[in-house]
């Protein structure tokens, strides 16, 4: 059992490496993608067994709009297919959907989606984060606007506006597939989250590589800029 201070409450994934899935072995990259949806089933499933508090995973940036318009199309229709598949599952281990980013941009029918999932899954006691239409600069700038609405810019008022002030404080932040940068995500809840990064590609991790990096985690000694 890991002591309580080095426990995990708060992991958040950048799942990259489904285009090089797909690349290495000669398939479109819709299949990577689709695989990389199988990978999230897999590790959502596996938070019953655990005692991880919060999952938040970057599924679609502000800037993945600039892709070709089929993979974004291909991308859409995955997550409407996902909502449809998986919401009772949701329910059913008491998982709580959240969002963050601007996702009212989407379709209608997507908005609708989500925002049903949303009210149907507010009891859970385990939560799903899913970062849509999601960019960490603009929603920096966003909250520092709404705090400067409310009076004097301070790192509180600001975290008080930030899509992620309903969850637990980030952990650990884990990238697949080889790549050592943050892409835009987290930026201001990374401030003292460990790092953890894999070449594993994201449609080939498991549940087991999370327990791996929980682990790891638990072996680490956290001091926040002090000694």
């Amino acid at each position: 059992m890991q002591p309580e201070s080095l426990r995990a409450r708060h992991v958040a994934i950048i799942m990259d490496g489904n285009g090089r899935w797909a690349k290495r072995r000669h398939l479109p990259r819709v299949v990577g993608h689709q695989r990389g949806v199988e990978a999230v089933r897999r590790l959502v499933r596996s938070l019953k067994d655990g005692d991880l508090e919060c999952l938040t995973l970057y599924a679609f940036s502000s800037e993945n709009w600039k892709r070709p318009e089929d993979e974004v199309s291909a991308l859409m229709d995955m997550l409407r297919k996902f909502i449809r598949s998986d919401l009772e599952e949701f329910i059913e281990n008491g998982v709580r959907l959240a969002i963050i980013g601007d996702y009212q941009v989407l379709a209608p029918d997507i908005v609708d989606l989500l925002e049903d999932a949303l009210a149907r899954t507010a009891g859970g006691t385990r939560t799903v984060a899913v970062a849509l239409n999601y960019g960490s600069q603009q929603e920096i700038a966003r909250a520092a606007r709404l705090a400067a609405a409310e009076g004097e810019i301070t790192p509180e008022a600001i975290e008080r506006h930030l899509f992620t002030r309903d969850l637990p404080p980030l952990d650990l932040l884990i990238r697949t597939s080889g790549e050592v940068r943050l892409s835009n995500f987290l930026l201001w809840q990374c401030a003292y989250a460990e790092m953890a990064f894999t070449d594993v590609l994201w449609p080939d991790f498991t549940p087991q590589h999370l327990a791996e990096a929980l682990d790891d985690f638990a072996t680490r000694e956290r001091r926040y800029g002090g000694r």
